[in-house]
């Protein structure tokens, strides 16, 4: 039963593989990509290849004995790739996505279907690994983050890239540092809740109250995010938008004020899961 169950999981990453790599290649046929919302989705695709490939190889080659977690690992990153192929998807469908379109549509389909595919070798992954950071609530928190905040991003550089290069307040400059800064500190947290040989220099530099603060200067800074993107960004669309605007920036204004929202909100129930467990020990 467990050598069926590790040979369906394998067949699951061999799929995984193939169809990302399926998504990759396709819009690469049509010329470079300098659309930042299609690099975002082929950097996804990219990484989650990378991903299952250096995954099933370990699991071969028996590498997964060198940590004790492994399970949890192995589950929290493929729910990772299953949030992040989903996004790729959906973004690439919405921005380049037309019925003419032949490439995007066989891009797309190969896209669903590996987000398929991730989310079957989730959950029996999940079952298999009922507890651990990553694959619990905490560790899906700060992968949902890290997505969102690339993908909020993507839409500000696409801003950007669609207005008058005279056209850069400091106040929409600043949203863009707190993103930046936010984004690599929450990835750096993941990889440190990951091993247990770790748990003593955890400990030792209390990750646990460093992790607070963070989430409270994370709060403080998107909240200041979501006050000024809206009101200098909205502002500066009435006044520059012509009648007959082949290149408008409204949409991506609209990505960012939604995604800096939505990872406020994430950033604030982090938080709070935060203090809980710290109340808790």
């Amino acid at each position: 039963m467990c050598k069926h169950f590790k040979s369906l999981l394998n067949i699951l990453r061999l799929l995984e593989i193939i169809l990302c790599t399926l998504a990759l290649v396709i819009p690469m046929f049509r010329g470079r990509m300098v659309n930042p919302y299609g690099i975002y989705c082929e950097f996804i695709w990219v990484f989650c290849v990378i991903m299952a490939v250096v995954l099933l190889v370990s699991e071969i080659m028996l590498l997964h004995i060198l940590l004790p977690n492994w399970d949890d690992l192995v589950c929290g990153l493929t729910m990772l790739c299953t949030l992040m192929v989903a996004a790729a998807t959906l973004i690439f469908a919405i921005v380049f996505g037309c019925l003419s379109c032949i490439s995007s549509v066989f891009c797309i389909i190969f896209s669903l279907a590996a987000t398929v595919v991730f989310l079957v070798d989730s959950v029996k992954r999940k079952m298999k690994c009922p507890k651990g950071y990553l694959s619990n609530l905490r560790g899906i928190l700060r992968f949902t983050e890290a997505v969102l905040a690339c993908i909020i991003l993507a839409g500000a550089t696409n801003y950007f890239l669609g207005v008058e290069k005279e056209f850069r307040p400091p106040a929409m400059m600043w949203c863009i540092v707190v993103y930046v800064v936010c984004l690599p500190v929450t990835v750096l947290i993941i990889p440190i809740h990951l091993c247990s040989l770790l748990e003593c220099l955890i400990s030792c530099i209390g990750m646990d109250l460093l992790e607070l603060v963070f989430n409270i200067v994370a709060v403080v800074l998107y909240l200041s995010a979501v006050i000024l993107w809206p009101v200098f960004g909205y502002k500066h669309y009435r006044e520059y938008n012509p009648p007959n605007c082949d290149y408008c920036r409204h949409n991506d204004l609209d990505v960012v004020t939604v995604g800096t929202i939505a990872n406020l909100i994430l950033y604030v129930v982090d938080l709070v899961f935060t203090i809980l467990a710290r109340l808790k020990s």
